[in-house]
Parts: C-alpha cells; structure tokens; sequence
C-alpha cells in the first residue's frame, strides 16, 4: 500500500523544519521552540509575507502562483525533483526540459550562504537574477530578488539603462555588452523551442536597436572574466575583478566580484560588507 503524496502545505512545513538558519545564510536570533525555520524567515526569503506562508501551510490557500512556488523552492534549496514536486503540489505543471531554468541547484545554493562575504549573484541563461549576496545588494545599491524578481541584466543594460552609472567595465562599455549578447546567443540553440525565450529575444530587438545590432552579428561566446570599476555612493568608485562561472551541466552562472585582500578597493569593500551585515540584521529583528 503506498502513501498519498504530500500536499502542498505538508512539503512546506516538513522542508522548513528540516532547514536551519545557517543552512540559508541567516543568524538565529531570540529562543526557538523547533531548530528549523521560522516561518518569518521563510517569508523573508521568498519575498512573500507571514500570513501568505501561513496559509499556504494550513491549505487556505492551495493555488499559488508560478513565480510564487519558484520563489519558494529556492528559499527551501528544494533539488530538481522536488521542485517538480512542489509544483504539482500546488497543481502546476513543472518547469519543462527545454525552456530556461530558474533552479538554483543545492551546491550553489550552499555557495551562496557560504561564500556571503563577497558580492556574488547568480544569473538564469536569460540573465534574469535568480538570487544574490547581501554584499552584491550593497555593493550595486540593488534590491534583494525576494524584493523584486524581475532584474534582469539584459534588460537593465540595453533597455532601461539602469546599470550604466553603476559600473564602467574597462575596454568599454561595447566589451561589456557584447559579452553579455554574444553569451545570449550561446544559450540559444538550447532554447529554441522556449516560447518564453523567443519572446524575450524579439521584444529585446524591438526595444533596443543596439541589442539587434549586436544579436544579427550571430555570434556565440561564453562570457568571459572582465575587470570593471564599480561606483558606489557610499564609498566611491572600486575596481574589481568580475568573473563568470557556468554551473556545469545547466546555463546557470555564477558572478563573482572580487579584489585582492589588500589596498583601497578592499578596505572600501569591508566597509560595504559591515554595512551589509547590520542592514540585515536589522531586517531580521527591527526591534
């Protein structure tokens, strides 16, 4: 006789309470009745708020969105499989093979909470965020994606010219772009059969002559290591090595900024990284 399969309040409260704040980057803080997450952390992290968690957990609430459950996985560092659980749960269909991933997989979700001390994001094969460090947030003045998971860096550079004067990638800023179009194209043989991808594509061609300039040149390469300065309001401009690692056997990747442990640039980074600490302690306990 086989069990019924959890539903979806049940695979939320059993993942949470299997999870620690350390294992997601997070302190503990005041006494806990259960060593797993609190339920105000898990809506921290997933961008959600207390009583929508509540409810989800209770069964008041059993049709959560696509955006929603995705969220959700990846505060819970759910695998492959049990995201295609946790969607079906919420009566979803699954992310299908074939179209862009937004899962993060457990090893560089660990790497996240592991490697903190630096500013690292890591980017879908559209190069739309997927998560970041609170150092990354401090260093770009940018939102955590919990509090707004429509960045993407495409869009930000061809389209609404957000990260313009942000940071200056030395060679220019044409090296920059081309590296992140030339990268886009590389990804696109994989998705040729993703409607969303396409759609992203064309509505980028539209929207910016320069990105269709540089997507007819039908070029492909990865996204190399590039050295950018970045100007931040609080500690003036820093030069840092930025460097891109595709997670193997998916188009994740993993952007890295880093300096030496030495000099102006890394003193200008410890300051961010103390304020980036308080900044979320104090989003954890606002008392």
């Amino acid at each position: 006789m086989t069990s019924a399969p959890l539903s979806l309040g049940e695979m939320l409260r059993s993942r949470r309470e299997h999870l620690t704040p350390a294992d997601v980057g997070l302190e503990s803080f005041g006494r806990r009745r259960t060593a797993g997450l609190r339920r105000e952390e898990l809506a921290q992290l997933a961008g959600v708020s207390v009583d929508y968690i509540t409810r989800l957990e209770q069964g008041r609430a059993r049709t959560p969105s696509q955006q929603i459950v995705a969220a959700l996985a990846r505060a819970l560092q759910l695998s492959r499989t049990e995201t295609a659980l946790l969607h079906r749960a919420a009566g979803l269909t699954p992310p299908a093979s074939g179209t862009v991933s937004h899962h993060i997989p457990a090893g560089v979700q660990r790497m996240l909470t592991r490697m903190s001390d630096l500013p690292l994001a890591v980017f879908a094969a559209d190069w739309t965020q997927l998560a970041s460090t609170p150092l990354w947030q401090a260093l770009f003045q940018a939102p955590s994606v919990a509090a707004d998971p429509n960045q993407n860096l495409l869009v930000q550079a061809f389209v609404d010219d957000s990260i313009s004067g942000v940071a200056t990638a030395h060679g220019g800023p044409d090296a920059f772009e081309r590296a992140l179009v030339y990268d886009l194209r590389r990804s696109a043989a994989d998705y040729r059969d993703d409607p969303r991808f396409r759609a992203f594509v064309a509505d980028l061609r539209t929207r910016s002559p320069r990105f269709a300039a540089l997507w007819d040149e039908g070029r492909a390469a990865a996204h190399q290591s590039i050295v950018k300065t970045v100007h931040n309001p609080l500690v003036g401009d820093i030069v840092l090595d930025c460097d891109v690692v595709v997670v193997p056997a998916s188009d994740i990747k993993v952007v890295i900024y880093s300096t030496s442990h030495r000099g102006t640039d890394a003193e200008k980074l410890d300051f961010l990284r103390v304020s980036a600490v308080r900044a979320m302690h104090r989003s954890l306990d606002p008392s």
